[in-house]
């Protein structure tokens, strides 16, 4: 029966039972708990980041920069809250971790379709993810969508277009001299120049946790294959140098 909001519950508003039962360890291992919940509570926040990027997208393309930033600092704070996250999963020692890791069978976070989604929405797409998802599957028809959509780095592009800017070909160099007239008349260009600062928070923030994500693995794994196949942390130190914005990073040597 579903409660009605004079009868509601904490429990009922926040589906308690469910979400507190979704929590099944395979293993009689006390600390398989902690790898769990820290691992469903990223699910959570990556959901809530990409239900926030949505938002932005479309104040961006709207031209309501302003309204925009919001949804966007947002993103950036859920991020700072993920960052830290690693340290409480660090706490988890190899031996630890060692002793149930077999339960994880071929399960990988490398197989998070949200986190390829929140990278697709926020403009790195690459389309040969995809094909870790199977035809038909919830997870490759969300992913297609947002290949095909709008990405922020594209919104803010477009946005950037809009104001009178010469793109060119939208290659990084085009980009960045473009985006450095904005950060050399910043006055006049308040809402852009606020627009690109946020941009970079939310680039600075993933690379800070795509650093202690490698940091956290070689502190329980080493150099061990990941679960599922995946090159562990040596594949996780080749994705530090990935920008969202490289060109927004590129401009500031010519400040």
């Amino acid at each position: 029966m579903t409660a009605t909001p004079a009868g509601m519950t904490y429990a009922d508003y926040l589906k308690l039972d469910q979400l507190l039962s979704a929590q099944q360890p395979l293993s009689a291992l006390h600390d398989e708990m902690l790898f769990i919940v820290i691992h469903q509570t990223k699910e959570l926040w990556m959901k809530e980041m990409l239900h926030e990027l949505e938002l932005a997208i479309r104040l961006i393309g709207e031209d309501h920069l302003a309204e925009a930033f919001k949804a966007m600092a947002r993103i950036s704070r859920i991020q700072a809250v993920m960052t830290l996250s690693w340290d409480v999963l660090s706490t988890l020692t190899p031996v630890d971790y060692m002793k149930f890791r077999d339960v994880l069978g071929t399960s990988s976070g490398f197989q998070s379709a949200q986190f390829r989604e929140l990278e697709y929405r926020l403009g790195l797409k690459n389309p040969a993810f995809l094909d870790h998802y199977d035809e038909g599957t919830t997870a490759r028809t969300r992913l297609q969508r947002a290949l095909d959509e709008p990405s922020l780095r594209e919104a803010a592009m477009d946005a950037l277009a809009r104001g009178g800017f010469d793109l060119g070909d939208r290659s990084v160099e085009a980009l960045a001299a473009a985006w450095l007239e904005v950060y050399r008349d910043a006055d006049r260009w308040f809402e852009l120049y606020e627009l690109a600062e946020k941009l970079v928070d939310i680039d600075d923030a993933l690379a800070m946790w795509r650093h202690k994500h490698v940091l956290t693995v070689e502190r329980i794994i080493g150099n061990k294959r990941g679960t599922g196949g995946s090159a562990g942390a040596s594949y996780l130190r080749s994705t530090l140098d990935k920008r969202i914005f490289p060109e927004l990073w590129a401009l500031r040597t010519d400040l």
